[in-house]
């Protein structure tokens, strides 16, 4: 059972002509569905979370890491720093070349929040503008489907453990880190066996996967919920791809399984095709590939 917050919420009404928040087509954004908790800056006798300089330093560490890949891809990333707003979500927007990233002091207050939590919701919100495909698509005027700059939320949470959270925590002592953690058996041994038994590798795929459970609690705790658990998958098949927000185990299930994939961090997923940079069926990949419950692999 997750402890109640015990604070006063604030309905904060959200709209897709707002400047500051992106939205998606389906008129739903952020990296959490839309809610009305609110954490305000300086809350006394909050308890979990992170603090402001701990917000700081997760942001500086992911901006620093792929602030020249945007550039190279023809955008400027801009990550808004938003501490004493208490929103309880994250969101993404493209306005020309700037490629935006919201990040609000009211997430990173939520009791379910650690540092490594928080850097997969900065990870996530990037993979919307460079997370490749699947992307998100919806109807036109008109008629017919389009697809639009943002991977959908889905490829956005595989691209975080699958590229981005390696990437950060590369150079960290993560053996160190990882043993210091309550690690359920269900992803040592998942890792374990992904990684071979090499110690530097397995101590990240670990890592990456509670960097999951973090958030995959905030998603439980907000949909009031049992929470996901890395040995209890969805069974779900969908018959097309979902491009908005899967259930909080099919999101935990995204985390793990780019957590297990052997492909290298270091190559680059198209933003054409699912399939480059991505452990996929097509090429006899059985771990690390995309769940079904949100994902419809494109046949041969």
């Amino acid at each position: 059972m997750f402890r109640s917050l015990k604070i006063a919420a604030v309905i904060v009404g959200f709209s897709c002509v707002t400047a500051a928040l992106a939205c998606s087509i389906s008129g739903q954004g952020g990296f959490v569905p839309e809610n009305d908790l609110y954490i305000p800056a300086g809350l006394k006798g909050m308890r979990g979370g992170i603090t402001e300089s701990q917000f700081n330093s997760v942001i500086d560490k992911v901006e620093t890491l792929y602030a020249p890949v945007v550039a190279s891809m023809g955008g400027k990333l801009e990550i808004q720093r938003k501490w004493n707003d208490g929103t309880v979500n994250a969101y993404a927007k493209q306005s020309g070349s700037s490629w935006q990233v919201a990040m609000f002091g009211g997430l990173a207050r939520h009791a379910t929040i650690n540092a490594d939590g928080m850097s997969l919701v900065v990870c996530h919100e990037l993979g919307h503008h460079i997370g490749g495909a699947p992307k998100k698509s919806g109807s036109i005027f008109g008629g017919g489907e389009v697809n639009v700059w943002a991977s959908n939320e889905g490829q956005a949470d595989y691209f975080a453990t699958l590229k981005c959270l390696r990437k950060t925590f590369l150079n960290d002592d993560n053996i160190s880190i990882v043993s210091a953690m309550e690690v359920p058996k269900a992803l040592t041994d998942a890792c374990t066996k992904s990684t071979k038994n090499d110690k530097e590798d397995n101590a990240l795929c670990v890592r990456t996967g509670m960097a999951g459970k973090s958030v995959a609690n905030l998603f439980a705790a907000l949909s009031k919920l049992p929470e996901a658990k890395f040995d209890t998958p969805d069974t779900k098949k969908v018959s097309r791809t979902n491009d908005a927000h899967p259930k909080a185990q099919c999101r935990l299930d995204t985390y793990f399984q780019g957590s297990l994939c052997e492909i290298s961090m270091n190559e680059d997923v198209s933003q054409k095709e699912e399939v480059k940079g991505t452990c996929h069926p097509s090429l006899g990949h059985k771990t690390g590939t995309r769940p079904l419950c949100w994902f419809k692999p494109k046949a041969k």
